[in-house]
């Protein structure tokens, strides 16, 4: 299969990395330097230091929609906030299209009070595009090194989950067919934020019985959202639900939950995310997701709480308090 993979960081790296010993794979960087180091060096030394690209990885730099052209299958790995511009500049193509990123996108100027997820974005500007989302937990390191990893691929269209099942199930890699899009990119983007609360659990030296109650409750405030907006309750029992949001808010290699642990730390945020080098999508889309939530009367209070954190409103300890001092309730709900 010929796969063309749109975007050179962390995680688009990994999977033509992975994909590359058994697929045609062309690997798009859109930074002339970038390229020029990867072509000399043969490794992505900024975001996955010390392996090896294989010989077999083709390096492209043309125009993002004339490398896709030529591809059967084409993966955007940038950013949630350039998938709207990929979208658009693909969105003739009729080859099978997914998308890695996991957010909400900032609401745009004239539009809805809050943002869109990225099948709501491709259905506004590439509506016959066939496409997806390739998520689940993974750091981009192990599927590097070829650790085993577990992922789903899910859209509503059966020709581009398969595609996406041919092109990367393989020997340390498993990948699920889901068509419940919704849940799936609901848990990808929501995770973030709770990896963002647990991290600052942990660096606060809170305890395991605080971990533990926060990935639990935030695990249902995920579900409530993604039912209100059409998801299935059964797929936050699964990779995208409940196995992201434990590699997320647990893992060490984890940028979210990094970003705790630095602002329990009293660092600002502005220092927590330099210090990062990668993206924390966790911060870029905590508002969005609780303008959704807000719009859509459904209650996250431990995203309020991130939230909070990130905008400066409430200390960490605060926000500690405020979730511990809310009235009891029953579970589950």
């Amino acid at each position: 299969m010929k796969i063309c993979v749109l975007g050179a960081g962390a995680w688009g790296t990994a999977l033509a990395i992975n994909a590359a010993p058994r697929h045609e794979v062309s690997l798009w960087a859109r930074d002339a330097a970038q390229l020029a180091a990867f072509q000399a060096q043969r490794e992505n030394r900024r975001y996955l230091p010390g392996i090896a690209l294989p010989p077999s990885l083709q390096l492209v730099g043309a125009a993002a929609v004339d490398a896709a052209r030529a591809a059967q299958l084409v993966i955007i790995a940038t950013p949630m906030a350039a998938l709207r511009e990929q979208l658009l500049a693909l969105r003739d193509l009729r080859v099978p299209v997914a998308w890695l990123c996991k957010g909400v996108e900032p609401a745009q100027g004239g539009g809805a009070g809050y943002g869109l997820l990225a099948h709501e974005i491709q259905a506004q500007v590439a509506p016959d595009l066939p496409a997806g989302v390739l998520s689940g937990p993974s750091f981009a390191q192990e599927v590097a090194h070829g650790q085993p990893t577990a992922l789903v691929a899910a859209s509503a269209h059966g020709e581009v989950r398969q595609a996406l099942v041919d092109a990367f199930h393989g020997p340390s890699l498993r990948v699920y067919a889901n068509d419940d899009i919704v849940g799936v990119e609901v848990g990808g983007a929501v995770k973030n934020v709770l990896a963002i609360a647990t991290g600052l659990a942990d660096g606060l030296a809170l305890g395991l019985n605080a971990r533990a109650a926060l990935i639990t409750r935030g695990l249902a405030e995920m579900t409530r959202l993604g039912l209100a907006l059409g998801a299935r309750a059964d797929t936050f029992m699964g990779l995208s639900g409940l196995g992201d949001l434990v590699l997320t808010a647990t893992g060490d290699l984890s940028r979210n939950r990094k970003v705790g642990l630095l602002l329990a730390q009293g660092r600002s945020l502005a220092e927590a995310v330099q210090s990062l080098g990668h993206v924390a999508e966790g911060v870029y889309c905590a508002r969005t997701v609780l303008q959704r939530a807000l719009h859509l009367g459904v209650e996250m209070p431990i995203a309020q709480g991130v939230v909070a954190l990130l905008d400066g409103s409430a200390k960490p300890a605060e926000v500690v308090a405020a979730l511990m001092g809310r009235e009891p309730t029953a579970e589950p709900g």
